[in-house]
């Protein structure tokens, strides 16, 4: 570094402020003159409607311009002086661009005024790279009064809009004073009045009044559902009616909810129907709903499950009922009652998909089936049932049928016994023990043209067979019948056919010959029984 001299540091750093003071200078009066013929315009124009943007900004606007735009309705604080204008003359001016680069690129436009015309106009251009908003009027007012023309303009528009849509709503309207008289009434409120014939009973021109309101509601209390009866048909119509104070006056809403009532009606009679049909079912129901609270039962659920009424009337979720009935001994216990309580989600989740079924064996003695099914709306439902006879009628019949067996496998004769269709149904030993048979180990079902071809192999007897057929399978009068057979060492095999009920054939094997022969060989000799003293 080289070591200037002071002098010349102080005079290089003034000649560096007068620089900058220059071109900040220049740089001020560049921007004052950018646009001198705009601002000339705008301040010659002070008594008319003329708005200066700069992008989406707001940059200048004329008095008059400035007063219309703050009687706008900013919707959104955080809304662009673009957009500000724009809402407020859009109602007339429907189409006033929505960017005021669409005027930037077409240089200049003209926006006719939508209930007037081209007489009321508006003016937009672009002016070195900023949009001039002007407003004609048609009738040459100064700014001041074409702010007020406009504004009278908007709320004749605003009315004629607001009465459209009061006239052509479909719900009845009208308008009551603070003394209760109808004042005013929209088209639907004087159709209605007309179908119930509540003009008639009017001499002079006053609005009838059709709906019966209480005193709370004229006051703007909460909304009310009344009834109104047409004429001649006497059916009945719904409409919620709903009142708004507005000073003295009443303005007064119905909405027609006939269908609703109806809906309801209709729900209403067929839970009725529901709760009826349930309350006579003998398998008990418990319905809960999706959130997994008791919400229907019925009688038979006391009965079978000995939970108090009111417990069950009190809404308990699914694990305190679970809890009531092994508190009451209905259900089995498990060997580990916490982790079971973890796993009723799982329960739930079968039994959404229908795949719940359990058979209870209860400590009473008794035995429930208890079934789970999906119900709309995400609710589940269980079903319990007392199949304690049906299970002690199995038992017996499946013990029934083993002593039967037994019994059957103890006679020396050869049995077997035929369904009406030739099936097999039941064999003795005797049976598999002479033919080598075993048709229970068979996955195919053995009948009698299996039987048939076996007893064919074995010994040639043509029309004892056919005949032994025919009346297998009901094709000759049932009548009991035997033959004989004749073995190959001589010994005669008896062979009887004797009709059962239902349709069921017995044919029975008997060994003459041999045959007592074979019974001592087989049976021990029991011990004497003991003598009475």
């Amino acid at each position: 570094m080289f070591d200037l001299p002071a002098q010349t540091i102080v005079i290089v750093t003034v000649l560096s402020i007068l620089a900058a003071g220059i071109i900040i200078l220049g740089y001020g009066w560049i921007e004052s003159r950018k646009h001198p013929l705009i601002l000339k315009r705008m301040t010659e124009a002070d008594n008319q409607l003329r708005f200066l943007f700069d992008g989406m900004d707001l940059i200048n606007a004329t008095p008059a311009a400035q007063t219309m735009l703050d009687i706008t309705v900013q919707h959104e604080q955080e809304a662009t002086d673009w957009v500000r204008l724009r809402e407020m003359l859009l109602p007339r001016y429907s189409t006033f661009p929505a960017y005021p680069e669409d005027v930037l690129d077409n240089g200049r436009l003209i926006v006719p005024s939508d209930d007037i015309g081209p007489q009321a106009r508006i003016e937009i251009e672009a002016l070195d790279g900023t949009v001039r908003v002007s407003m004609i009027n048609e009738q040459g007012a100064d700014g001041q009064g074409q702010v007020n023309v406009h504004r009278l303009q908007l709320v004749e528009l605003e009315l004629n809009t607001l009465r459209r849509a009061i006239q052509g709503a479909p719900y009845p309207v009208w308008q009551m004073n603070a003394s209760g008289t109808v004042t005013w009434a929209n088209d639907a409120y004087r159709s209605l009045a007309n179908s119930v014939n509540a003009f008639e009973e009017h001499a002079d021109d006053t609005i009838p009044h059709i709906f019966t309101i209480p005193d709370h509601l004229e006051a703007g209390g909460a909304r009310v559902r009344l009834s109104l009866s047409a004429s001649g048909s006497g059916k009945a119509r719904w409409f919620d009616v709903s009142s708004v104070q507005f000073g003295d006056q009443v303005m007064n809403y119905a909405n027609d909810v006939s269908a609703v009532v109806q809906a309801e009606m209709a729900q209403r009679n067929f839970v009725q129907t529901l709760t009826k049909t349930f309350a006579q079912l003998y398998i008990g129901l418990a319905i809960f709903d999706r959130n997994r609270q008791l919400a229907l039962f019925n009688p038979a659920l006391v009965d079978l499950t000995a939970l108090p009424a009111d417990f069950l009337s009190s809404r308990p979720n699914l694990l305190s009922f679970f809890d009531k009935l092994r508190d009451n001994r209905v259900m089995p216990e498990p060997k580990n009652y916490s982790s079971w309580r973890e796993k009723i989600a799982d329960l739930v989740a079968a039994a959404a998909d229908g795949r719940y079924l359990e058979t209870w064996e209860l400590p009473m003695g008794q035995t429930y089936r208890v079934s789970g099914r999906p119900h709309p709306d995400g609710a589940v439902a269980f079903l319990f049932e007392d199949i304690s006879a049906e299970i002690s009628l199995t038992r017996r019949f499946r013990s029934e049928l083993e002593l039967g067996r037994a019994a059957l496998n103890n006679v020396d004769q050869s049995i077997a016994v035929f369904s009406p269709s030739g099936v097999l149904t039941i064999s003795n030993t005797a049976f598999r023990e002479m033919w080598g048979v075993d048709p229970d180990m068979s996955f195919a079902e053995f009948t009698i043209f299996d039987a048939m071809d076996l007893w064919k192999s074995r010994y040639e007897m043509p029309e004892l067979w056919k005949q032994l057929h025919d009346s297998v399978l009901g094709q000759v009068d049932r009548l009991e019948w035997s033959d004989h057979i004749r073995t190959e060492s001589g010994d005669l095999i008896e062979c009887r056919c004797s009709p059962l009920g239902g349709g069921t054939t017995m044919v029975t094997f008997d060994m003459l010959g041999q045959r007592r022969d074979a019974l001592i060989s087989k049976r021990q000799i029991l011990p004497s029984p003991p003598e009475q003293s």
